[in-house]
């Protein structure tokens, strides 16, 4: 079955249409959800809500080849919801956050990986999207700007922005 007859079949109310269309698309699904939410459990629960919110909206799609930008768009918003709830719970947080000093028996490798996502949480929430599309996910600028839904130029702006700061966090070695 094709994904446009697949679309087809779930927007009409076929339950085992829709179960095989999130199939072939929840390991790119959840690609996307870890490398904004860095936890295995969270993105898990990305996956479910984006599951059911797509249930829901599928009548919605307007393009059945576009179903997997639509998909990868949910689970954007839903990740992004995530993150500034969490923001908010850390912020509420009575007791001060306090910087763990890395372990003398930690490798290179993890130590640089901790420093890239510490810089990658510090930028703005538009650009680290580009920056993890772009370099997590390998999209094409031409797949973000329709997964975001925004122009091509307005992505390139937004990824060089984003690769500036991160030069200028990360030092010039980087």
């Amino acid at each position: 079955m094709n994904l446009e007859h697949l679309v087809k079949e779930a927007r009409s109310g076929n339950d085992e249409a829709f179960y095989q269309l999130m199939r072939l698309h929840k390991d790119k699904l959840y690609k996307v959800a870890y490398a904004f939410l860095r936890n295995e459990t969270d993105a898990l629960e990305a996956i479910q809500e984006a599951t059911c919110r797509a249930y829901l909206k599928l009548s919605q799609v307007k393009h059945p080849a576009y179903v997997s930008t639509w998909l990868t768009r949910i689970v954007i918003h839903i990740c992004t919801d995530e993150q500034r709830r969490k923001k908010r719970l850390i912020l509420r947080s009575t007791q001060p956050e306090t910087e763990a000093g890395e372990n003398i028996g930690e490798s290179d490798q993890a130590a640089i990986r901790l420093h890239l996502e510490e810089a990658l949480a510090k930028l703005t929430p538009l650009y680290r999207h580009v920056v993890i599309l772009k370099y997590f996910e390998d999209l094409t600028i031409r797949e973000i700007a329709a997964v975001l839904g925004q122009p091509e130029g307005t992505i390139k702006t937004w990824l060089h922005k984003g690769l500036n700061m991160l030069r200028h966090d990360l030092g010039k070695e980087w």
